[in-house]
C-alpha cells in the first residue's frame, strides 16, 4: 500500500513528523511537502512559476530509512500535483494524508486551509484523502494525543474509505490523551472572520496593512458542529464533498427565476 503525505507548514514541521509517526507500519510512505510554510493558500497553484522538487535526507532525524522525503517549492496543491505526475506517474498512491496542521482547521477555515486543499486535490484524482489539524499554533506543540487518536481514525479510514469525491477533516483539541473526551462525527460549523485588516505605519510614516483577524462563532449554542465539540475537548471528524451545489436552493431558483429560462 502506497501512502502520500503532505502538509502546509513545511517539510521540517513537527506536525508533519507526527503524521509520519501516526502512519508508520500502514504502508510505504512518500512525503512531498512545501519547502516553506504555505498556510492559508487554499488550492492555489503555481501557474507561470518555476517549480522545484528536491529529495531530502531524514529531515526529522528519524530512525526509519525507508521513507522517501521530498520538498516542493510550491503550495500544498502543487505538492500533490507534482507527486502524482512525477513520483506516482505509473501508479497512484492508495491514500493521501495531510497535516498535522499547527492550528484549528474547522468551520470556515476549511475554505482557506492549505492542509484541506491537499485533500481536495487528492479526491479530485479519486484518491481517498484525509486531513489532520491540532488546535495549537505553537511550533513545538505536543502531538502525542493527536497521534494516539489519529491512528485509530486512520486505521478505520483505510479499512473503510469514504465515497468518491469526499475528503475527511479531523481536528484534535489541545491537551493530553486523558483530557480528551473522545471522537465525534459532526458537521461543519458556521463562523466568520471580523476585524481582519489592521492599518499600520512604516518607519517613513507611510500606511501599510497587516492581516490579523478575529474569529466569531456564529453558532455558539449548536451541540453538533465541529468548533463547539472541539472546544468541549472532543476530536472532530467532518466529511466534506467536492460538489458544493446547494440543491434545495437550485430548485427554489428554478421556480422563482423561471422566466429567465423561458
Amino acid at each position: 500500500m502506497q501512502i502520500l503525505i503532505t502538509n502546509d507548514d513545511g517539510y521540517t514541521s513537527k506536525g508533519l513528523e507526527a503524521l509520519i509517526k501516526m502512519a508508520e507500519g500502514l504502508g510505504e510512505i512518500t512525503v512531498v511537502a512545501p519547502q516553506h510554510p504555505q498556510s492559508a493558500m487554499s488550492n492555489a497553484v503555481s501557474f507561470g512559476k518555476l517549480l522545484r522538487m528536491k529529495t531530502v535526507q531524514n529531515p526529522h532525524n528519524s530512525t526509519r530509512n525507508d521513507i522517501r522525503h521530498h520538498y516542493c517549492s510550491g503550495t500544498p496543491t502543487d505538492c500533490i500535483k507534482i507527486a502524482l505526475n512525477i513520483l506516482f506517474k505509473e501508479r497512484k498512491p492508495d491514500f493521501i494524508l495531510s497535516g498535522i496542521n499547527h492550528g484549528f482547521n474547522g468551520s470556515t477555515a476549511v475554505v482557506y486551509s492549505g492542509t484541506l486543499a491537499a485533500t481536495r486535490e487528492g479526491v479530485l484524482n479519486n484518491i481517498p484523502s484525509i486531513a489532520f489539524s491540532l488546535n495549537d499554533h505553537h511550533p513545538d506543540a505536543d502531538f502525542s494525543a493527536s497521534i494516539h487518536y489519529g491512528r485509530q481514525i486512520l486505521e478505520k479510514f483505510i479499512e473503510s474509505p469514504p465515497n468518491s469525491y469526499t475528503y475527511v477533516n479531523v481536528n484534535f483539541p489541545k491537551g493530553s490523551i486523558e483530557e480528551i473526551k473522545g471522537i465525534r462525527f459532526c458537521r461543519f460549523g458556521m463562523g466568520s472572520w471580523i476585524k481582519e485588516i489592521e492599518t499600520r505605519r512604516d518607519p517613513y510614516g507611510h500606511p501599510y496593512y497587516w492581516m490579523v483577524g478575529e474569529y466569531k462563532n456564529l453558532e455558539p449554542n449548536a451541540p453538533d458542529c465541529d468548533q463547539n465539540l472541539l472546544a468541549d475537548n472532543y476530536v472532530t471528524v467532518v466529511p466534506h464533498k467536492i460538489d458544493n451545489t446547494n440543491y434545495p436552493e437550485l430548485e427554489r431558483m428554478k421556480n422563482m427565476w423561471k422566466d429567465l429560462t423561458q
